[in-house]
This record gives structure tokens, C-alpha cells and sequence, in this order.
């Protein structure tokens, strides 16, 4: 029987100054992966100019809690859900959070190495997470798809 969990995707407007950008991402990145593992947490995180999208998935009340907590940061604004769902299944259970390109490159898991964004090994995305990815560049107008 396939597993079933909750998906939240949410979209924001980030607050952080293009300059600090790498470091404060850094930081979310290095938190995030750590606590989102440890929670049976999945996701991808797109980040595109001053806007921020992300699918999270798992227990509901798990992503419901979290989100809560995502919701008060002040490194961004303009919090608003775009879908909260059950689905039969995980799209992104081998990621943890990634940054998800512009329409025509590759997406990339990411980590953080000395405070600096670096990518994992790539992760060819398989049909369900492109459809996904599609729908969350759509959402900030990311994609002219």
C-alpha cells in the first residue's frame, strides 16, 4: 500500500539583502536539512530572485507545525499557502531541501560547506517532481511554461 502524507506548498517574498543572500541561506539550508531529516520531512525549496516556494511533505501535523514555525521567520513576508493536500505518495523522498534552477537547468540538492551554498550530487528529477517543480515556478511566474 502506498504511503500516504501531507503536502504543503507555500510561497513567500524573502526579506534577505541580495548581498547576504548566500550566508542566510547558508544557515536555513544547514538547519533545515538537519531537522527536516530527523522529522520525516521532504521537500525542495525554489528560490528566484526575492521570492521563495517550497513543497514540504510528511505528517500532517509534523508539516502543519513546521510551517507554523516557517511562517513567523522575518527573512521573508507575504506567507500564503498555495496547496495543502494529502497525496499518495512522497515526489521529492530522496530530498531533504534543494534549490530548484531556472526553467532550462538542472535542479540541485544542496548543502552547506563553511557557510557557503554548495551543490550535493545531482538528482536527474523524474516526472511527478518535474510536474511539481513546474507548478511551483509557476506560482511566483518563474517559468514561462
Amino acid at each position: 500500500m502506498a504511503e500516504q502524507v501531507h503536502r504543503l506548498i507555500y510561497r513567500s517574498h524573502s526579506t534577505v539583502p541580495r548581498e547576504r543572500r548566500d550566508e542566510v541561506l547558508a544557515e536555513i539550508f544547514d538547519v533545515a536539512r538537519s531537522k527536516n531529516k530527523k522529522a520525516g520531512v521532504t521537500g525542495a525549496l525554489l528560490i528566484s530572485d526575492n521570492w521563495f516556494v517550497q513543497t514540504l511533505e510528511g505528517d500532517e501535523t509534523v508539516v502543519t507545525g513546521l510551517f507554523e514555525k516557517i511562517r513567523e521567520d522575518d527573512r521573508h513576508t507575504d506567507v500564503s499557502v498555495v496547496e495543502s493536500t494529502t497525496a499518495q505518495a512522497r515526489v521529492f523522498s530522496r530530498w531533504s531541501m534543494a534549490r530548484i534552477s531556472v526553467i532550462g537547468r538542472s535542479d540541485i540538492p544542496l548543502h552547506d560547506v563553511d557557510g557557503r551554498i554548495r551543490p550535493a550530487a545531482p538528482d536527474q528529477p523524474g516526472r511527478e517532481q518535474q510536474e511539481l517543480l513546474t507548478r511551483m515556478r509557476n506560482t511566483i511566474g518563474a517559468d514561462s511554461v
